[in-house]
């Protein structure tokens, strides 16, 4: 199942492991050493970062979209399956 995280860009719902807030200091730093690692994908499409996806497979995903509506979002998904 896949997931619209902002600006046509998708996300496998099944490999989404937090979504968090950019703004902490330890989030910060993981931003830093995924990009270093070239493990960062940045999905914001020029926009301000919202949210910050972790993935199961250890990539980091910059979203513009608040970490409510991507969550509400999930819940939603979760719901037309069931």
């Amino acid at each position: 199942m896949v997931l619209g995280i902002g600006y046509g860009n998708f996300v496998s719902m099944e490999k989404i492991v937090a979504v968090v807030s950019p703004d902490s200091a330890p989030i910060k730093r993981l931003i830093r050493e995924s990009k270093k690692d070239k493990k960062l994908i940045d999905a914001t499409a020029g926009h301000r970062t919202r949210s910050v996806l972790i993935m199961d497979n250890g990539h980091i995903i910059l979203s513009a979209n608040q970490p409510e509506t991507v969550v509400q979002r999930c819940n939603k998904k979760d719901k037309e399956i069931a």
